[in-house]
């Protein structure tokens, strides 16, 4: 069989650009992402706040199947109490307790400023039908530098069947001058839709930093 040949000269090997995310304003001036929908519906700001708290129902901030994967992205939030451990709840209904169940698992990585430690370990902040708010950063420290960032990722809180899977990543400045990187995700044990989500340091206030609420549709 006679073999064909190609003249490589002939061949456009010019690379393709990859697909671009296109932004649209969307309904109520909100700016939409092509690409997965994903949609600011909030933005809470501390200012010395004991909590910080998205409610079903306030300022267009809706738990329901319009937005099947809701992602909190928070930043620079400084504590005004040294060595404190972020965290979060929830709650459903009308409730304000802020105590259901949760089964979590967490990691950790670690290493300090003066290269003489380091570290990659499961961490024992996990909860076993645990009711507590989970935590989901290590020791934040409160010098003028310090604070924490990250993001929480929550999947179909508005199902009737399912219970609520979370998973959460930060990077702290740790409060022994350490970076401080750590992996939550677990979920809440109800089959009840989520109406509300809260954040909070394990004691003392939030001196400052944003969360911001996106929803992500079609996803």
């Amino acid at each position: 069989m006679a073999l064909t040949k190609f003249n490589y000269n002939s061949f456009d090997v010019t690379p393709v650009a990859s697909t671009t995310m296109a932004f649209n304003s969307g309904a109520n001036g909100l700016t939409t992402m092509a690409d997965g929908d994903m949609v600011l519906i909030k933005t809470l700001t501390a200012s010395s706040s004991a909590t910080l708290s998205f409610l079903n129902g306030s300022d267009d901030v809706v738990f329901d199947a319009t937005y099947p994967i809701y992602k909190f992205v928070f930043t620079n939030i400084h504590p005004a109490t040294d060595s404190v451990e972020f965290s979060f709840q929830v709650d459903t209904g009308t409730n304000t307790s802020y105590n259901q169940q949760i089964t979590s698992t967490v990691f950790r990585a670690f290493h300090d400023e003066a290269d003489t430690g380091t570290g990659l370990a499961y961490y024992d902040q996990d909860q076993a039908n645990g009711t507590s708010f989970q935590d989901i950063s290590d020791d934040v420290g409160n010098g003028n530098d310090e604070s924490v960032s990250g993001e929480l990722w929550l999947f179909n809180p508005s199902s009737a069947t399912f219970v609520k899977h979370f998973m959460a990543t930060t990077q702290d400045y740790n409060a022994n001058d350490h970076s401080l990187n750590w992996y939550t995700a677990g979920y809440v044990n109800t089959a009840t839709a989520l109406t509300r989500v809260q954040f909070k340091f394990e004691s003392g206030n939030m001196d400052s930093g944003t969360i911001k609420l996106y929803g992500i549709k079609d996803s």
